[in-house]
């Protein structure tokens, strides 16, 4: 009985879909016996791919440790560049209560610069580290943070700077690790391997018509359609002009 093996476009997959859909297809036709199939060689060829794929999802994830050292590191300007702002608004006031305590942060901006937004990553982590470390270093500064209202705006920051330079070491880590490797060569062989796969499995239904490979199909295919649906809905919200950039990738159905 022949059978048709639905076809996705497989170029509208993000990376991580990618290996994803090809790993979980390759486990749902493990559970059948490929060379009582006459599917053995294609699907050999498939598989043999799988470590390939791993090094583009391990590459994917560096590059997710890159994007969140990225966002972390902007947070943090931010929350700094809002602290001095916020210094020197405080100190336009005039109100007179709120000099002391304003010199008293003035010249611990002085101290460590108001430029540690520009600084590259290293060095801002240590200079936010120090300027950090000084917020707490007498009662008077301690004092003054807190009677200017600014101590949501030091514990956010020293959150962010300290989760900044985690991720950091761990970007490094994963780095050092990874191997560099070209995505698009290893999705051009495998979307070839894919569809010689598929091909030889329907040309099979029709070549061995007393074997079962009905039931293969049904489970491949149901597959297969959970990223059509999923891909056809990020179309439409894509068309609706909503964001889908920062969307998880596409999960596999349980």
């Amino acid at each position: 009985m022949k059978v048709e093996i639905y076809r996705i476009q497989l170029t509208h997959l993000r990376n991580s879909e990618y290996c994803m859909f090809v790993s979980q297809l390759v486990v749902i036709f493990l559970k059948f016996d490929a060379e009582l199939l006459h599917l053995k060689k294609s699907f050999d060829r498939l598989v043999a791919l799988l470590p390939d794929l791993d090094k583009v999802r391990a590459q994917e994830q560096g590059s997710i440790y890159s994007n969140l050292v990225s966002d972390l590191n902007i947070q943090r300007t931010r929350i700094f560049v809002a602290l001095v702002k916020q210094v020197k608004n405080l100190e336009k006031s005039g109100i007179a209560s709120f000099a002391t305590h304003v010199n008293l942060l003035n010249g611990l901006l002085d101290k460590h610069g108001r430029d540690i937004a520009t600084a590259n990553y290293n060095s801002k982590t240590k200079r936010l580290n120090d300027f950090l470390n000084d917020t707490t270093s007498s009662d008077e500064i301690s004092a003054a943070i807190s009677g200017l209202n600014l101590s949501l705006l030091v514990d956010e920051l020293r959150n962010a700077n300290n989760e900044f330079a985690s991720k950091y070491i761990v970007r490094i880590e994963n780095d050092t690790e990874i191997e560099a490797v070209d995505t698009h060569a290893i999705r051009t062989e495998t979307d070839k391997a894919l569809l010689d796969f598929f091909n030889a499995f329907e040309f099979c239904s029709v070549e061995y018509d007393e074997l079962d490979y009905k039931t293969p199909a049904l489970k491949l295919n149901e597959h297969i359609s959970h990223y059509k649906t999923e891909l056809k809905a990020r179309e439409t919200r894509r068309k609706n002009g909503k964001d889908t950039s920062t969307e998880a990738p596409i999960a596999p159905k349980a």
